[in-house]
């Protein structure tokens, strides 16, 4: 399946951009503290994404005449790496510059194109994605929310939940049901663009264990919706969705939620000499499976870079890279819980306990387990 691992290397072209983007970042972030990078791409500064705008780097998969750099994938993945591993800010434009921006690109019509995706490269528009809905879990087949059309173009009725950034957000692209019913499942799905301001859309962000807000319910009550709010074929929702879903499960960002806590961890074990035999073990194996990970998000960025829409090998990456992100949280706990001598900084107790209470989330966020390996099991065949 990720027959093009043991090939993928990020082309040695890319190292002169890697360094430019540590030098940018060294100069916005300096100092900046661990429990804050621990948020990763779940903490949100719009003055950073437009600072990341000014230099060209949103869109940067994007044609030039949209606004974007047309520098391709890898230089994507490089930008996300740098940008993860340094914790930057980056949830505000995050979603759209992922995905928001190459959906409308791929199935949008021209007007969209030229509407949004430009505002999106600038970090002028912000988008969510409005998958689950209450009482539905994962399962977006049994989609409830409707949009009917009228004589005014589409009248909008339903709900959403744990999107994230909603309220923070312009604009929200809905997976809705546009004819039929939800024992219909796929069937008649529908996929469109609702501006987030429009009469009749509330917001309810969701506080968390953290204090944090990074999802919301939102509720949509006869929110009326232009003709032109419709993305792609009508009842090709499903299908759009899983083209979209690729880019958002394969990058870097399913890797990297734990890596500030990670490198707190291999300060205090370097600063501290310990090199006993468990934890030299827990070292080989934090980094040689982080290694492994990283290599198969690459495989896929090298089959988006060949045209390919690697559904399957995405939903991979981010089954086993959830599992590492969350079970690396607890391996450092247990390890801290074993050497009680050893001094440990506020900072890595902050992080830690930060990740501790967010780390469930990571297993829902882009899909559960149980989806992705209903993916990975009807694209091996076994069912």
């Amino acid at each position: 399946m990720l027959t093009a691992l043991e090939f993928t290397q990020v082309p040695l072209e890319e190292q002169a951009f890697r360094s430019d983007i540590r030098e940018f970042l060294n100069s916005t972030l300096p100092d900046y503290p661990p429990h804050l990078r621990a948020r990763s791409w779940m903490g949100s500064s719009p003055e950073f994404s437009r600072a990341l705008a000014a230099r060209g780097w949103l869109g940067l998969t994007i044609p030039v005449e949209y606004g974007g750099s047309a520098k391709g994938f890898f230089s994507r993945f490089v930008l996300s790496e740098e940008l993860l591993a340094a914790g930057a800010p980056v949830a505000a434009h995050w979603i759209a510059d992922r995905q928001s921006a190459p959906l409308i690109l791929r199935f949008g019509t021209q007007a969209q194109r030229e509407f949004y995706i430009p505002r999106i490269c600038s970090a002028q528009a912000f988008f969510c994605i409005g998958m689950s809905e209450p009482n539905s879990g994962s399962d977006l087949a049994s989609i409830r929310t409707r949009a009917q059309r009228n004589e005014q173009g589409w009248l909008l009725q339903g709900s959403k939940i744990w999107t994230t950034n909603a309220h923070q957000c312009h604009y929200m692209i809905a997976l809705v049901r546009t004819s039929g019913e939800a024992s219909d499942r796929q069937k008649g799905l529908s996929q469109v663009i609702i501006d987030l301001s429009l009469p009749g859309v509330t917001v309810r962000p969701i506080v968390d264990m953290a204090g944090d807000a990074h999802f919301s319910e939102v509720f949509f009550d006869n929110v009326q919706l232009v003709p032109d709010a419709l993305v792609g074929v009508e009842g090709q929702g499903w299908d759009q969705v899983n083209a979209e879903l690729a880019f958002e499960r394969s990058g870097p960002e399913r890797i990297y939620s734990s890596i500030a806590l990670l490198d707190c961890w291999l300060q205090l074990v370097r600063g501290h000499g310990i090199n006993d035999p468990s934890t030299t073990e827990l070292v080989g194996t934090l980094v040689g499976e982080i290694a492994v990970l990283r290599a198969l998000s690459l495989a896929v960025t090298r089959k988006l870079v060949d045209g390919e829409s690697p559904a399957v090998e995405a939903s991979v990456v981010k089954d086993f890279g959830t599992d590492f992100e969350q079970r690396l949280i607890r391996q450092i706990g247990e390890w801290l819980g074993a050497h009680p001598d050893v001094e440990v900084s506020g900072a890595l107790l902050r992080t830690l306990a930060y990740l501790e209470q967010m780390g469930a989330t990571f297993s829902l966020r882009g899909g559960t387990r149980e989806i992705l390996r209903g993916i990975i099991a009807r694209g091996l065949g076994l069912r």
